[in-house]
Protein backbone atom coordinates (compact mmCIF):
# COMPACT_ATOMS: atom_id res chain seq x y z
CA UNK A 1 0.00 0.00 0.00
CA UNK A 2 1.36 3.45 -0.87
CA UNK A 3 2.26 6.07 1.70
CA UNK A 4 -0.62 8.25 0.56
CA UNK A 5 -3.11 5.50 1.37
CA UNK A 6 -1.44 4.80 4.70
CA UNK A 7 -1.63 8.46 5.76
CA UNK A 8 -5.16 9.14 4.52
CA UNK A 9 -7.67 9.58 7.35
CA UNK A 10 -10.40 6.99 7.74
CA UNK A 11 -13.75 7.73 6.18
CA UNK A 12 -16.20 9.32 8.64
CA UNK A 13 -18.75 6.92 10.04
CA UNK A 14 -22.46 7.71 10.10
CA UNK A 15 -23.81 8.78 13.49
CA UNK A 16 -24.64 5.85 15.73
CA UNK A 17 -28.23 5.16 16.71
CA UNK A 18 -29.29 3.33 19.80
CA UNK A 19 -31.78 0.50 19.35
CA UNK A 20 -34.52 2.22 21.34
CA UNK A 21 -33.47 5.81 20.76
CA UNK A 22 -35.56 8.81 19.79
CA UNK A 23 -35.40 7.98 16.07
CA UNK A 24 -36.82 4.49 16.65
CA UNK A 25 -39.77 5.78 18.63
CA UNK A 26 -40.49 8.41 15.97
CA UNK A 27 -40.50 5.67 13.33
CA UNK A 28 -42.89 3.57 15.44
CA UNK A 29 -45.18 6.57 15.85
CA UNK A 30 -45.18 7.03 12.07
CA UNK A 31 -46.01 3.36 11.46
CA UNK A 32 -48.84 3.37 14.01
CA UNK A 33 -50.33 6.52 12.47
CA UNK A 34 -50.20 5.00 8.99
CA UNK A 35 -53.55 3.25 9.32
CA UNK A 36 -55.57 6.40 10.01
CA UNK A 37 -53.83 8.57 7.40
CA UNK A 38 -53.94 5.76 4.81
CA UNK A 39 -57.66 5.26 5.40
CA UNK A 40 -58.34 8.98 4.95
CA UNK A 41 -56.18 9.16 1.82
CA UNK A 42 -57.73 6.02 0.29
CA UNK A 43 -61.31 7.17 0.85
CA UNK A 44 -60.55 10.62 -0.50
CA UNK A 45 -58.80 9.27 -3.60
CA UNK A 46 -61.53 6.74 -4.40
CA UNK A 47 -64.43 9.12 -3.85
CA UNK A 48 -62.91 12.12 -5.64
CA UNK A 49 -61.68 10.16 -8.66
CA UNK A 50 -64.73 7.91 -9.08
CA UNK A 51 -67.14 10.77 -8.53
CA UNK A 52 -65.35 13.03 -11.00
CA UNK A 53 -64.91 10.33 -13.66
CA UNK A 54 -68.40 8.96 -13.19
CA UNK A 55 -69.99 12.36 -13.61
CA UNK A 56 -67.69 13.39 -16.45
CA UNK A 57 -70.57 12.94 -18.88
CA UNK A 58 -72.23 15.89 -17.17
CA UNK A 59 -71.05 19.48 -16.84
CA UNK A 60 -70.06 19.07 -13.19
CA UNK A 61 -67.90 15.95 -13.54
CA UNK A 62 -64.61 17.46 -14.70
CA UNK A 63 -64.83 20.45 -12.33
CA UNK A 64 -65.41 18.02 -9.42
CA UNK A 65 -62.39 15.99 -10.54
CA UNK A 66 -60.30 19.16 -10.76
CA UNK A 67 -61.36 20.18 -7.23
CA UNK A 68 -60.49 16.70 -5.99
CA UNK A 69 -57.02 16.96 -7.50
CA UNK A 70 -56.54 20.38 -5.91
CA UNK A 71 -57.46 18.89 -2.55
CA UNK A 72 -55.03 16.01 -3.11
CA UNK A 73 -52.22 18.55 -3.05
CA UNK A 74 -53.22 19.47 0.51
CA UNK A 75 -53.12 15.80 1.53
CA UNK A 76 -49.69 15.48 -0.02
CA UNK A 77 -48.49 18.51 1.92
CA UNK A 78 -49.68 17.02 5.21
CA UNK A 79 -48.01 13.68 4.42
CA UNK A 80 -44.73 15.40 3.60
CA UNK A 81 -44.95 17.28 6.89
CA UNK A 82 -45.61 14.02 8.79
CA UNK A 83 -42.66 12.33 7.10
CA UNK A 84 -40.48 15.37 7.75
CA UNK A 85 -41.34 15.41 11.44
CA UNK A 86 -41.20 11.67 12.20
CA UNK A 87 -38.90 10.17 9.55
CA UNK A 88 -36.55 13.14 8.98
CA UNK A 89 -37.27 13.00 5.25
CA UNK A 90 -36.63 16.32 3.53
CA UNK A 91 -38.79 16.48 0.42
CA UNK A 92 -39.11 19.81 -1.37
CA UNK A 93 -42.58 21.27 -1.71
CA UNK A 94 -43.87 21.31 -5.30
CA UNK A 95 -44.27 24.66 -6.99
CA UNK A 96 -47.77 26.15 -6.95
CA UNK A 97 -49.87 25.54 -10.00
CA UNK A 98 -49.53 28.35 -12.57
CA UNK A 99 -52.50 30.66 -12.71
CA UNK A 100 -54.38 30.58 -15.99
CA UNK A 101 -56.98 33.05 -17.17
CA UNK A 102 -60.54 31.87 -17.23
CA UNK A 103 -62.37 28.79 -16.05
CA UNK A 104 -61.08 26.46 -18.75
CA UNK A 105 -57.48 27.47 -18.07
CA UNK A 106 -57.96 26.65 -14.37
CA UNK A 107 -59.67 23.37 -15.26
CA UNK A 108 -56.97 22.21 -17.68
CA UNK A 109 -54.13 23.13 -15.30
CA UNK A 110 -55.78 21.17 -12.48
CA UNK A 111 -56.55 18.09 -14.55
CA UNK A 112 -53.03 17.67 -15.90
CA UNK A 113 -51.26 18.29 -12.56
CA UNK A 114 -48.82 15.36 -12.14
CA UNK A 115 -48.22 16.13 -8.45
CA UNK A 116 -51.90 15.71 -7.62
CA UNK A 117 -52.26 12.48 -9.64
CA UNK A 118 -49.25 10.92 -7.92
CA UNK A 119 -50.68 11.96 -4.56
CA UNK A 120 -53.93 10.17 -5.46
CA UNK A 121 -51.91 7.10 -6.40
CA UNK A 122 -50.10 7.37 -3.07
CA UNK A 123 -53.47 7.38 -1.30
CA UNK A 124 -54.69 4.30 -3.18
CA UNK A 125 -51.68 2.10 -2.46
CA UNK A 126 -51.28 3.25 1.13
CA UNK A 127 -54.32 1.50 2.59
CA UNK A 128 -53.01 -2.09 2.37
CA UNK A 129 -49.56 -0.89 3.35
CA UNK A 130 -50.98 1.06 6.28
CA UNK A 131 -52.82 -2.03 7.53
CA UNK A 132 -49.63 -4.11 7.29
CA UNK A 133 -47.39 -1.58 9.00
CA UNK A 134 -49.90 -0.82 11.77
CA UNK A 135 -50.38 -4.53 12.49
CA UNK A 136 -46.69 -5.41 12.50
CA UNK A 137 -45.72 -2.39 14.59
CA UNK A 138 -48.46 -3.06 17.14
CA UNK A 139 -47.69 -6.77 17.41
CA UNK A 140 -43.96 -6.13 17.66
CA UNK A 141 -44.56 -3.49 20.29
CA UNK A 142 -46.38 -6.05 22.43
CA UNK A 143 -44.81 -9.48 21.83
CA UNK A 144 -41.78 -9.04 19.53
CA UNK A 145 -39.92 -6.49 21.61
CA UNK A 146 -36.34 -7.62 20.71
CA UNK A 147 -36.86 -7.20 16.95
CA UNK A 148 -38.92 -4.01 17.17
CA UNK A 149 -36.07 -1.57 16.30
CA UNK A 150 -34.98 -3.57 13.25
CA UNK A 151 -38.53 -4.13 12.03
CA UNK A 152 -39.46 -0.46 12.45
CA UNK A 153 -36.29 0.58 10.62
CA UNK A 154 -37.07 -1.59 7.60
CA UNK A 155 -40.73 -0.57 7.39
CA UNK A 156 -39.88 3.10 7.86
CA UNK A 157 -37.30 2.92 5.08
CA UNK A 158 -39.99 1.61 2.75
CA UNK A 159 -42.18 4.56 3.78
CA UNK A 160 -39.32 6.93 3.09
CA UNK A 161 -39.02 5.50 -0.40
CA UNK A 162 -42.75 5.98 -1.06
CA UNK A 163 -42.68 9.57 0.14
CA UNK A 164 -39.66 10.43 -1.98
CA UNK A 165 -40.97 8.59 -5.03
CA UNK A 166 -44.59 9.77 -5.06
CA UNK A 167 -44.74 12.99 -3.05
CA UNK A 168 -41.62 14.75 -4.32
CA UNK A 169 -41.78 17.47 -7.01
CA UNK A 170 -42.63 16.18 -10.44
CA UNK A 171 -39.20 15.98 -12.03
CA UNK A 172 -35.92 17.75 -12.50
CA UNK A 173 -37.74 20.63 -14.18
CA UNK A 174 -39.91 21.12 -11.10
CA UNK A 175 -36.89 21.18 -8.82
CA UNK A 176 -35.17 23.54 -11.22
CA UNK A 177 -38.11 25.93 -11.02
CA UNK A 178 -37.87 25.95 -7.23
CA UNK A 179 -34.13 26.67 -7.43
CA UNK A 180 -34.69 29.51 -9.89
CA UNK A 181 -37.36 31.04 -7.65
CA UNK A 182 -34.90 30.99 -4.76
CA UNK A 183 -32.13 32.40 -6.95
CA UNK A 184 -34.43 35.17 -8.14
CA UNK A 185 -34.90 36.25 -4.54
CA UNK A 186 -31.13 36.34 -4.04
CA UNK A 187 -30.67 38.45 -7.18
CA UNK A 188 -33.38 40.90 -6.11
CA UNK A 189 -31.90 41.23 -2.60
CA UNK A 190 -28.40 41.70 -4.03
CA UNK A 191 -29.55 44.38 -6.44
CA UNK A 192 -31.38 46.20 -3.64
CA UNK A 193 -28.27 46.03 -1.42
CA UNK A 194 -26.11 47.40 -4.24
CA UNK A 195 -28.52 50.29 -4.80
CA UNK A 196 -28.48 51.09 -1.08
CA UNK A 197 -24.66 51.00 -1.10
CA UNK A 198 -24.47 53.37 -4.08
CA UNK A 199 -26.99 55.73 -2.48
CA UNK A 200 -25.05 55.69 0.82
CA UNK A 201 -21.73 56.32 -0.91
CA UNK A 202 -23.18 59.22 -2.88
CA UNK A 203 -24.91 60.74 0.14
CA UNK A 204 -22.05 60.36 2.62
CA UNK A 205 -19.20 60.96 0.17
CA UNK A 206 -19.40 63.00 -2.99
CA UNK A 207 -22.71 64.72 -2.18
CA UNK A 208 -21.55 65.90 1.24
CA UNK A 209 -18.26 67.09 -0.21
CA UNK A 210 -20.03 69.00 -3.03
CA UNK A 211 -22.37 70.68 -0.53
CA UNK A 212 -19.38 71.82 1.51
CA UNK A 213 -17.74 73.00 -1.72
CA UNK A 214 -20.79 75.08 -2.66
CA UNK A 215 -20.86 76.68 0.77
CA UNK A 216 -17.13 77.43 0.61
CA UNK A 217 -17.43 79.03 -2.81
CA UNK A 218 -20.37 81.11 -1.57
CA UNK A 219 -18.29 82.43 1.33
CA UNK A 220 -15.35 83.10 -1.00
CA UNK A 221 -17.66 85.10 -3.29
CA UNK A 222 -18.75 87.27 -0.37
CA UNK A 223 -15.13 87.97 0.68
CA UNK A 224 -13.87 88.51 -2.89
CA UNK A 225 -14.05 92.33 -2.71
CA UNK A 226 -13.35 93.04 0.96
CA UNK A 227 -10.66 90.36 1.58
CA UNK A 228 -9.20 89.03 -1.71
CA UNK A 229 -6.43 87.05 -0.01
CA UNK A 230 -8.85 85.11 2.19
CA UNK A 231 -11.13 84.55 -0.81
CA UNK A 232 -8.21 83.21 -2.85
CA UNK A 233 -7.29 80.81 -0.03
CA UNK A 234 -10.89 79.61 0.15
CA UNK A 235 -11.01 79.08 -3.63
CA UNK A 236 -7.76 77.11 -3.43
CA UNK A 237 -9.28 74.95 -0.69
CA UNK A 238 -12.40 74.48 -2.82
CA UNK A 239 -10.20 73.39 -5.70
CA UNK A 240 -8.78 70.63 -3.51
CA UNK A 241 -12.29 69.59 -2.51
CA UNK A 242 -13.23 69.33 -6.20
CA UNK A 243 -10.32 66.96 -6.79
CA UNK A 244 -11.35 64.78 -3.84
CA UNK A 245 -14.99 64.74 -5.01
CA UNK A 246 -13.92 63.71 -8.52
CA UNK A 247 -11.77 60.91 -7.08
CA UNK A 248 -14.69 59.65 -4.98
CA UNK A 249 -16.97 59.69 -8.01
CA UNK A 250 -14.36 57.79 -10.05
CA UNK A 251 -14.06 55.20 -7.27
CA UNK A 252 -17.83 54.88 -7.12
CA UNK A 253 -18.07 54.46 -10.90
CA UNK A 254 -15.31 51.84 -10.76
CA UNK A 255 -17.32 49.98 -8.10
CA UNK A 256 -20.39 49.95 -10.33
CA UNK A 257 -18.64 48.87 -13.51
CA UNK A 258 -15.00 49.76 -14.19
CA UNK A 259 -14.28 51.36 -17.56
CA UNK A 260 -11.13 49.26 -17.97
CA UNK A 261 -13.26 46.11 -17.88
CA UNK A 262 -15.42 47.35 -20.74
CA UNK A 263 -12.56 48.70 -22.82
CA UNK A 264 -9.76 46.16 -22.28
CA UNK A 265 -11.31 43.04 -20.82
CA UNK A 266 -10.88 40.85 -17.78
CA UNK A 267 -7.10 40.56 -17.83
CA UNK A 268 -6.47 44.31 -17.67
CA UNK A 269 -9.28 44.84 -15.14
CA UNK A 270 -7.96 42.16 -12.79
CA UNK A 271 -4.43 43.54 -13.10
CA UNK A 272 -5.82 46.94 -12.12
CA UNK A 273 -7.72 45.65 -9.08
CA UNK A 274 -4.78 43.50 -7.97
CA UNK A 275 -2.55 46.59 -7.97
CA UNK A 276 -4.71 48.00 -5.17
CA UNK A 277 -4.24 44.90 -3.00
CA UNK A 278 -1.98 45.27 0.03
CA UNK A 279 0.18 42.28 -1.02
CA UNK A 280 1.84 41.45 -4.35
CA UNK A 281 -0.58 39.59 -6.61
CA UNK A 282 0.34 37.51 -9.66
CA UNK A 283 -2.46 37.54 -12.26
CA UNK A 284 -2.82 34.91 -14.99
CA UNK A 285 -5.78 35.04 -17.41
CA UNK A 286 -5.91 32.31 -20.04
CA UNK A 287 -8.95 33.05 -22.21
CA UNK A 288 -9.07 32.80 -25.97
CA UNK A 289 -12.13 35.05 -26.10
CA UNK A 290 -14.07 37.32 -23.78
CA UNK A 291 -17.15 35.91 -22.04
CA UNK A 292 -20.53 37.61 -22.04
CA UNK A 293 -20.62 41.00 -20.35
CA UNK A 294 -22.69 39.76 -17.40
CA UNK A 295 -20.37 36.81 -16.72
CA UNK A 296 -17.31 39.02 -17.15
CA UNK A 297 -18.69 41.51 -14.64
CA UNK A 298 -19.50 38.82 -12.08
CA UNK A 299 -16.01 37.34 -12.50
CA UNK A 300 -14.42 40.75 -11.94
CA UNK A 301 -16.38 41.53 -8.80
CA UNK A 302 -15.80 38.01 -7.44
CA UNK A 303 -12.03 38.39 -7.73
CA UNK A 304 -12.25 41.94 -6.37
CA UNK A 305 -14.15 40.74 -3.29
CA UNK A 306 -11.72 37.89 -2.72
CA UNK A 307 -8.70 40.20 -2.98
CA UNK A 308 -10.32 42.55 -0.47
CA UNK A 309 -10.57 39.60 1.91
CA UNK A 310 -6.87 38.91 1.34
CA UNK A 311 -6.03 42.53 2.20
CA UNK A 312 -8.25 42.65 5.29
CA UNK A 313 -8.08 39.19 6.85
CA UNK A 314 -5.44 36.90 5.37
CA UNK A 315 -2.20 38.39 6.80
CA UNK A 316 -0.56 37.08 3.63
CA UNK A 317 2.74 37.96 1.96
CA UNK A 318 1.65 37.18 -1.60
CA UNK A 319 -1.39 36.07 -3.58
CA UNK A 320 -2.26 34.83 -7.04
CA UNK A 321 -5.24 35.02 -9.38
CA UNK A 322 -5.80 32.45 -12.14
CA UNK A 323 -8.63 32.57 -14.67
CA UNK A 324 -9.26 29.97 -17.33
CA UNK A 325 -12.01 28.23 -19.27
CA UNK A 326 -12.86 24.55 -18.95
CA UNK A 327 -15.45 23.55 -21.57
CA UNK A 328 -18.64 25.40 -20.63
CA UNK A 329 -17.37 26.79 -17.30
CA UNK A 330 -15.31 29.84 -16.41
CA UNK A 331 -13.04 29.10 -13.46
CA UNK A 332 -11.45 31.60 -11.10
CA UNK A 333 -8.90 30.73 -8.43
CA UNK A 334 -7.57 33.15 -5.83
CA UNK A 335 -4.84 31.80 -3.54
CA UNK A 336 -2.75 33.35 -0.78
CA UNK A 337 -0.09 32.22 1.70
CA UNK A 338 -1.82 33.77 4.70
CA UNK A 339 -2.96 32.36 8.03
CA UNK A 340 -5.98 30.45 6.64
CA UNK A 341 -9.13 29.70 8.58
CA UNK A 342 -11.50 31.27 6.05
CA UNK A 343 -15.00 29.77 6.06
CA UNK A 344 -18.23 30.43 4.26
CA UNK A 345 -19.82 31.30 7.61
CA UNK A 346 -16.83 33.23 8.93
CA UNK A 347 -18.18 36.75 8.43
CA UNK A 348 -15.79 37.69 5.59
CA UNK A 349 -18.48 38.08 2.93
CA UNK A 350 -17.87 34.65 1.44
CA UNK A 351 -21.41 33.47 2.22
CA UNK A 352 -22.93 36.40 0.32
CA UNK A 353 -20.50 35.84 -2.52
CA UNK A 354 -21.50 32.16 -2.69
CA UNK A 355 -25.18 33.17 -2.86
CA UNK A 356 -24.49 35.59 -5.72
CA UNK A 357 -22.64 32.93 -7.67
CA UNK A 358 -25.35 30.36 -6.96
CA UNK A 359 -27.95 32.73 -8.41
CA UNK A 360 -26.29 32.36 -11.83
CA UNK A 361 -25.54 28.62 -11.56
CA UNK A 362 -22.11 29.32 -10.13
CA UNK A 363 -20.19 27.64 -7.34
CA UNK A 364 -17.73 28.73 -4.66
CA UNK A 365 -15.32 26.29 -2.97
CA UNK A 366 -13.11 27.38 -0.06
CA UNK A 367 -10.04 25.41 1.03
CA UNK A 368 -8.48 27.19 3.99
CA UNK A 369 -6.98 25.05 6.77
CA UNK A 370 -5.79 26.77 9.94
CA UNK A 371 -2.31 28.10 9.28
CA UNK A 372 -2.92 28.41 5.55
CA UNK A 373 -2.62 28.52 2.68
CA UNK A 374 -6.05 29.56 1.40
CA UNK A 375 -7.42 28.68 -2.04
CA UNK A 376 -10.84 29.88 -3.17
CA UNK A 377 -12.16 28.49 -6.44
CA UNK A 378 -15.20 29.95 -8.19
CA UNK A 379 -17.06 28.51 -11.16
CA UNK A 380 -19.32 30.40 -13.49
CA UNK A 381 -21.24 29.23 -16.55
CA UNK A 382 -19.50 30.23 -19.76
CA UNK A 383 -21.55 32.28 -22.16
CA UNK A 384 -19.98 33.74 -25.27
CA UNK A 385 -20.57 37.28 -26.36
CA UNK A 386 -23.22 37.80 -29.04
CA UNK A 387 -21.70 37.68 -32.49
CA UNK A 388 -18.57 35.77 -31.41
Amino acid sequence: MSADHESSPPAPRPPQRTAYGKETWKEIAFLLSNLLTALVGFVYAVVSVLLGVGLSVTVIGLPLLALGLRGARLIGRSERARARGLLDVEVAEPSPLPSRDGFFGWLWTSLKDPVAWRTQLYGLIRLPWGIVTFTLALVSLIVLWPVLPFLSRGLANADRGMVRGLLSPSDELERRIAELESDRGVVVDTAAADLRRIERDLHDGAQARLVALAMGLGLAKEKLLEDPETAAAMVDEAHGEVKLALQELRDLARGIHPAVLTDRGLSAALSSVSARCTVPVKVSVDLAERPAEAIEGIAYFTVSELLQNVSKHARARSASVDVWRAEDRLLLRVADDGSGGARLDGGTGLAGLAERLGAVDGLLVVESPEGGPTTVTAELPWRSRPGV
